[in-house]
């Protein structure tokens, strides 16, 4: 669960870096919401890992 609130914590944090990019056209707030995106798939990814394992552990 602790890496699940990261992922929340991490999405929420992204809303002014959006608001920069999209209603602003800040370049940097486009890396930044870019650098997110990513860090936010490498957290998904070992969320995913660990529930599949948790799951394996199971069965």
């Amino acid at each position: 669960m602790k890496k699940f609130e990261e992922l929340k914590t991490l999405v929420s944090s992204l809303e002014e870096d959006m608001d920069k990019f999209y209603n602003k056209q800040n370049g940097a707030a486009g890396t930044r919401l870019r650098k997110a995106m990513q860090d936010m798939k490498n957290l998904a990814q070992e969320i995913r890992t660990e529930v599949q394992e948790t799951k394996n552990k199971e069965a």
